[in-house]
């Protein structure tokens, strides 16, 4: 402690050995409590991730009047239908998920009543209009602050009408906002991408009985269908497991198991990439939780090389390159990456903060880090 502050001092340790699991999924456990909420039936959710984001998220369905019952990781949903959610009272707050703003964009605005979505600071500077567009082409009403910001009021709207969307960026997020709104819209909803996204909510859609079709880099459905309540198992967090992917294999000695990990191909784009550095990273008895493929993932140390980076692999492991960063920092040689611009529009300029943070612990330097 000095002068008000709290140092936190971390020296060398000893190899990682040993089996862990990882928290669960946030995607999907976003996804979880939103489908099941317009479900017909009641659903339970094993794995549900216990993070402020995915708790926003279900305490804004408890508020549109869908019962939910926690116990532990586990969420109970009484699912409404899909159109027995209420008018809320007041602004539903997302807090700092932005994945539940924008996708909750998309499922809003189809609703017979108005509703006004908030966020904390840090949300409601982050840009909203690329989620606004494609829904205005459906028939929605959302007004925004200047530059597309939040807060977000969606009017009440019961007209949509499916569009063929060709988004010019590669994001799940906008993807899975119009697919939302979709299941409001008269006919037939199709979203193109300029390059393949994560499919979590269109394999959640197919869980839940919802006639839909898609592959890398597009999904069709229609409106006019009912989902059903089923229960989901959510798998372990890639993101969560990537720390431990990369400790492990920069530490001598290390041999980590990782237990029931997801491995949507969308997501996994740091496992592609830490092979091409030379990591020693093996998948065993794999299955599927909750409509998603898993394995457990078995790392051990291996001597890691700087690479080029492949441009393909960036849209899959966006949310994983601090941890990218870091296993670059200590591999031998140059890593290099281009195409990651989506970083300086998440919750931090995620691109500003690893320099600093790298920056501060390069050789030579004696400071510790202050950007991280």
């Amino acid at each position: 402690m000095s002068g008000g502050r709290l140092d936190w001092l971390a020296g060398a340790g000893t190899p990682l050995r040993g089996e862990l699991s990882v928290p669960g999924d946030k995607s999907v456990s976003h996804r979880a409590v939103m489908l099941a909420a317009l479900a017909e039936g009641n659903s339970r959710i094993t794995g549900f991730l216990e993070g402020e984001d995915t708790r926003a998220t279900a305490a804004i369905f408890q508020r549109l009047g869908v019962r939910i019952e926690a116990e532990g990781a586990q969420r109970y949903v009484h699912g409404v239908g899909l159109h027995g959610l209420q008018p809320p009272s007041g602004p539903l707050d997302c807090g700092n998920a932005g994945t539940g703003m924008r996708l909750l964009t998309g499922l809003l605005a189809g609703q017979g009543f108005a509703s006004e979505l908030v966020g904390d600071a840090s949300l409601s500077r982050r840009p909203m209009g690329r989620v606004i567009e494609p829904l205005r082409r459906m028939g929605a009403e959302i007004d925004s602050e200047p530059g597309g910001l939040p807060p977000l009021r969606i009017h009440a709207n019961n007209d949509l009408q499916g569009i063929v969307f060709e988004s010019q960026i590669a994001s799940a997020q906008i993807k899975s906002a119009v697919l939302l709104a979709g299941l409001y819209a008269a006919g037939e909803t199709a979203v193109r991408e300029p390059h393949p996204t994560r499919d979590y909510t269109e394999r959640m859609l197919e869980a839940f009985g919802w006639p839909i079709t898609f592959g890398p880099g597009w999904a069709r459905l229609s409106g006019g269908h009912r989902l059903r309540a089923t229960d989901v198992d959510v798998p372990a967090d890639f993101s969560s497991a990537a720390f431990f992917l990369v400790a492990a294999s920069v530490i001598p000695g290390s041999e980590l198991l990782l237990r029931r990990v997801g491995m949507n191909p969308r997501r996994t784009g740091l496992l592609a990439a830490l092979r091409l550095m030379g990591a020693d990273i093996t998948e065993e008895k794999p299955g599927e939780q909750g409509g998603e493929p898993v394995a457990d993932l078995r790392v051990r140390h291996a001597r890691l090389r700087g690479i080029l980076v492949p441009t393909d692999l960036v849209p899959d492991m966006i949310d994983e390159f601090p941890a990218l960063f870091v296993a670059a920092a200590l591999a031998e040689g140059r890593t290099v990456v281009s195409g990651a611009a989506e970083l300086r529009v998440k919750e931090s300029d995620r691109i500003a903060v690893m320099t600093t943070g790298l920056r501060a612990w390069a050789p030579g330097s004696k400071k510790p880090p202050t950007g991280l």
